[in-house]
């Protein structure tokens, strides 16, 4: 089976999906910070399934973006994963919920 754009786009409506439930539904930072990865994959899956199948994919513009939005996401979740180790020494949980008492 050729991959095809509808592939690729059910493909990564899949993953953003499973990325927005995964942020929205959970109650600990961690994996809410999967589930903003997984929609980051899932946009960096678009930009390479739209340069792949655009009429003439000579530039690489859609790889350029993709691994600058990879940088990026990296960042991000170096970032997160700080605040998070912060706030757990802090209070003792990942809990988002508990997280209301950061008043300051």
């Amino acid at each position: 089976m050729t991959p095809t754009l509808q592939l690729c786009l059910i493909i990564s409506a899949a993953l953003f999906s499973i990325g927005l439930l995964a942020a929205l539904g959970r109650r600990h930072a961690i994996f809410i910070l999967i589930g903003i990865e997984l929609m980051l994959a899932a946009a960096n899956l678009n930009f390479i399934a739209f340069w792949r199948f655009g009429p003439e994919p000579q530039n690489p513009t859609g790889v350029m973006v993709a691994i600058f939005s990879i940088a990026i996401a990296a960042a991000e979740a170096a970032v997160g994963l700080a605040l998070v180790i912060a706030v757990y020494r802090h209070y003792r949980t990942t809990n988002v919920r508990r997280f209301n008492q950061l008043k300051g």
